[in-house]
């Protein structure tokens, strides 16, 4: 190869790189890609939901501080390189009807502009490939779906030096792929549901399948399924490292790490813009540019 292969993961808040593609990532760091995760807030306001964790003043008073320590710990743990786009966390807003945004947050800020700071970072790293989330944010948190929009305008407008000055965005560039994050898809979550089930073992999708058919979730397309089994433990030690965030004894950890390699060894991508020339379904995030590196 004569480049440098680069993915950039544009996330929301830090522990969403751990839950979402973290396999995959540490696949391609362990084959010499280039991996840098942009987050795009603090996690401020962040609930602390690892019961064991509830109470604790000090993370409480020092929430920022804190998730920033658990992501520079996940990073090590992935081997990836990370930066932070400093935007504030909205939180998720509960109730009925829901109550307004915070003043200067993630999701009330303007898109164009927000998009700017991403396509700063894209200019600098110059990756060939970019995932984040879909529209709908993977789940509707509002900074989640504005991640999804500032993601797909700085895409289209690193390449663009009228809209983005060179002079103060830097040189332009023309990212190749641009991925969806479907790692949490129907088809994965029924057949972990139906082998844990068929091993006499209790399964936590089972309240997961029953909500998707209450929302009448519309089901993605998934073009592309990445092999990445053998750095599933990598993952999990990642996400365990956002111990603010996760239960260790919770629902994610409770499907034998064996049974998961064995029923579904991929992490799934939905391709939602390509440049180049690629055939679906595939295997790999760098189909089409993988040879022309």
């Amino acid at each position: 190869m004569t480049e440098q292969l680069r993915l950039m993961a544009v996330h929301a808040h830090p522990d969403d790189e751990s839950s979402k593609g973290a396999a995959t990532m540490a696949k391609y760091v362990s084959e010499g890609v280039d991996v840098l995760v942009v987050t795009c807030t603090g996690g401020e306001r962040g609930s602390i939901l690892n019961p064991k964790l509830q109470g604790d003043a000090y993370i409480e008073e020092n929430i920022h501080e804190v998730r920033r320590k658990e992501m520079d710990e996940a990073r090590e743990i992935l081997g990836v390189g990370q930066e932070w786009l400093g935007f504030v966390d909205s939180g998720l807003p509960e109730g009925d009807p829901l109550p307004p945004l915070p003043q200067g947050c993630f999701a009330l800020e303007d898109v164009e502009k927000a998009a700017g700071r991403l396509v700063t970072s894209i200019r600098t790293f110059r990756p060939q490939v970019i995932t984040t989330y879909d529209e709908n944010g993977g789940y509707p948190h509002p900074d989640h779906i504005m991640t999804h929009k500032i993601t797909m305008v700085a895409f289209e407008g690193a390449a663009d030096a009228e809209r983005y000055p060179e002079s103060e965005f830097g040189p332009v560039y023309q990212p190749q792929k641009l991925y969806y994050n479907q790692g949490f898809n129907r088809p994965r979550t029924v057949a972990l549901h139906e082998a844990l089930l068929a091993r006499g073992i209790e399964s936590p999708y089972g309240e997961w399948l029953e909500r998707w058919k209450e929302f009448e979730r519309v089901e993605r397309t998934l073009t592309t399924h990445v092999p990445c089994a053998e750095f599933f433990e990598i993952r999990d030690k990642a996400l365990l490292a956002h111990r603010t965030q996760i239960d260790p004894d919770g629902g994610w950890f409770r499907v034998p790490l064996e049974l998961q390699k064995e029923v579904w060894p991929t992490e799934e991508y939905e391709l939602a813009t390509s440049l180049v020339d690629t055939s679906l379904p595939e295997d790999d995030l760098f189909a089409g540019i993988r040879d022309n590196a």
